[in-house]
């Protein structure tokens, strides 16, 4: 595997760009015991990185690591103070941002307390393709799966998700269209400071990028998202 792609470095903390279809760390749920974002991320930068949150499998994109463990509380707590965006390949036509306040549980745990969990969804693109946008999701509160979640809320569920999607208009689009994977993509997060220096970005992954561009070839992915 290339290796990872870091995005920022600091003494406290190290964000690297995810591929898809990498776990950030093992846990009994995720199955038998495999080799991680985390175990990657150690071997390229040090034996002494922890993960601050995660992302799905499937998602791509910007994952922080503290650069020790006495770091990590106050980087958990500067991220969850602070918005997230996700750049998400939704089913239908999104023309307008939608705010979404709709509470969730932990949906891997059974008779779990619903918490507050605020997103607002914000088009980028329509693409007359097989009825599809791409969109921004930001995310205000950092519930498991919000994202996905909440698009699935607003009728327009993640194109590729298994789990909250449709499993026949995901097999079309990856026949169709070559896309292989969860449409979602961690692109930009706040370090926790008010300076645009704070601010991290993922580029678009090819596995995104390319299916995007054949659903839409006459629109510049590159200039749409310079905002």
């Amino acid at each position: 595997m290339a290796p990872l792609v870091v995005l920022h470095q600091s003494p406290t903390a190290v964000v690297v760009d995810k591929p898809a279809g990498l776990l950030v760390h093992n846990s009994a749920w995720a199955g038998p015991k495999e080799t991680t974002l985390t175990d990657l991320a150690r071997q390229q930068l040090g034996p002494l990185l922890c993960p601050v949150h995660r992302l799905d499998r499937q998602t791509s994109g910007c994952v922080v690591f503290a650069t020790a463990p006495e770091h990590a509380q106050l980087l958990q707590e500067a991220l969850s103070s602070s918005s997230k965006q996700y750049l998400a390949l939704v089913r239908g036509h999104l023309r307008a941002a939608v705010d979404v306040d709709h509470p969730l549980d932990d949906d891997d745990i059974s008779g779990s307390a619903r918490k507050e969990a605020r997103s607002r969804i914000e088009p980028l693109l329509c693409c007359s393709e097989d009825r599809c946008s791409l969109v921004v999701v930001t995310l205000f509160t950092g519930r498991r799966h919000q994202a996905r979640r909440h698009c699935k809320h607003a009728n327009h569920p993640i194109l590729g998700d298994a789990t909250h999607g449709k499993g026949a208009l995901n097999r079309a689009f990856k026949e169709s269209w070559g896309l292989a994977r969860m449409a979602l993509h961690a692109w930009r997060l706040d370090l926790g400071g008010a300076s645009a220096a704070h601010i991290v970005q993922a580029p678009l992954p090819a596995d995104l990028r390319d299916p995007l561009r054949r659903l839409c070839p006459s629109v510049d992915v590159d200039v749409l998202l310079r905002r």
